[in-house]
């Protein structure tokens, strides 16, 4: 197993504060590489948030991002299982605070759109320091990504953000997935 030197995306905004947008856009920017990988080798995460993303030092490299814990990894356009099914331990198997929402639906058509929208739910909190959304349960907060449209990280963050970089961390949140970056290459390569 590999030792990395640093911390993972929750523990470093927990530790320090929101990030400025261009750190932000750095940062995630390396993780939309490793996605683009991932997804043309057919594989989708279904499982990005900031705890399995990890900023370190990576030879004379600082800031390296670093995607961990493939271990939720499906097949690229698999069907999604009822976002009821729980793990031994009556754990949801996911993070519900950055699920997309075609995640929670049986049945559902599940491909890279899905990190991607859980990318823009890290941008979200590297940036504000705050969830897309809060709720009591996990479940309100599943239906909350399925059917509200969330405020804009610029109404809550310390920073200034570009509209631009607003737009985008929105068109990731899209509901539906076609309305979403089409690839992470894509996202990567918008104007912000």
């Amino acid at each position: 197993m590999e030792l990395l030197d640093g911390f993972d995306l929750d523990t470093f905004v927990v530790r320090y504060g929101a990030q400025a947008p261009q750190r932000t856009i750095y940062l995630l920017q390396q993780a939309c590489h490793s996605l683009y990988e991932a997804h043309n080798a057919g594989l989708v995460h279904r499982d990005i948030k900031p705890a399995n993303l990890f900023v370190c030092r990576y030879g004379s490299d600082f800031d390296f991002t670093k995607v961990l814990d493939f271990g939720l990894v499906a097949e690229h356009g698999a069907e999604e299982g009822e976002f009821t099914k729980l793990t031994q331990q009556g754990l949801v198997i996911r993070s519900p605070a950055f699920m997309a929402p075609e995640m929670a639906i049986a049945g559902a058509h599940v491909d890279g759109r899905a990190d991607l929208y859980s990318l823009g739910c890290v941008a979200y909190w590297l940036l504000t320091g705050c969830l897309v959304f809060e709720a009591r349960s996990a479940l309100e907060v599943i239906v909350q990504h399925a059917r509200d449209t969330p405020k804009q990280p610029s109404a809550l963050s310390e920073f200034e953000i570009p509209a631009e970089l607003d737009e985008v961390i929105m068109a990731c949140l899209e509901k539906e997935p076609e309305k979403r970056p089409g690839t992470a290459l894509e996202l990567s390569e918008r104007r912000r």
